[in-house]
């Protein structure tokens, strides 16, 4: 049984030093690898990177993340990636990571996604250079999720998540005005899962959203965002019964 931790939109900055670290220093003891869903920082600076670095630095378990919306703000997103690679962290954006878990290959395919929205309401790659250039965007993480996800089969994964911050799916917003559920994920990030096949989606983003969600191709998918799972990070076990 693989035991995968995971929590995203912890938002942390200069003045946060030591918020998580207590927790995360169990996770020796509760899982085998921790998955951080975007939105790490307040504002995207290596200043809030580092603070985050500190927090998983040298932890008893691989670290696996994306970036969200928020490590974007300040244009330093390059800058965000190699603080937090050089505390060790797998940070990923349209690839992969395979991880040797108790026996088992483990593979983590990651991007930050982007919006669009869902089936019969959603924006489509139609009119304005903007409208496409928007759309277009979201397809491109939804299509590198999918060849990474293949990927990591294709080199011996036996265990397979997908890491994104926006949503797969509608069910996991659950609670967030329906007017903004554009922004909060694309159902081709769903599509790409499906088509390449997971074994749990794990993403942030919705902090007024739902937990528990699923594809419409069966991938379960959780919304781990902070405010969502009301603690340092929720745990999830894939091998023998859902998630």
């Amino acid at each position: 049984m693989i035991r995968v931790a995971a929590v995203g939109d912890i938002h942390l900055a200069p003045g946060d030093e030591g918020a998580l670290r207590p927790a995360f220093d169990t996770l020796g003891s509760c899982a085998d690898l921790l998955l951080l869903a975007g939105d790490l920082t307040r504002h995207g600076t290596p200043r809030e990177a580092q603070v985050v670095a500190g927090e998983v630095a040298g932890l008893p378990v691989p670290v696996v993340a994306v970036l969200g919306n928020h490590d974007y703000q300040s244009d330093q997103e390059a800058a965000v990636t190699g603080e937090l690679t050089r505390a060790g962290v797998h940070v990923l954006e349209g690839n992969g990571v395979l991880l040797d878990v108790d026996g088992s290959r483990v593979g983590v395919a990651g991007t930050k996604g982007f919006g669009g929205g869902f089936a019969g309401r959603c924006a489509s790659e139609f009119g304005e250079p903007e409208m496409k250039s928007f759309v277009r965007y979201t397809r491109r993480c939804a299509d590198n999720l999918a060849r990474s996800l293949g990927e990591l089969r294709g080199a011996g994964g036996t265990v397979l998540i997908a890491l994104t911050h926006f949503s797969p799916v509608a069910d996991t917003l659950a609670g967030e005005p329906l007017e903004i559920y554009p922004f909060l994920g694309s159902y081709l990030l769903a599509e790409a899962m499906d088509q390449a096949g997971a074994d749990l989606a794990v993403h942030g983003h919705a902090h007024m959203g739902t937990e528990h969600g699923m594809t419409a191709g069966g991938v379960r998918v959780r919304n781990v965002a902070m405010p969502v799972i009301d603690r340092a990070f929720a745990v999830y076990h894939l091998g023998s019964g859902a998630a």
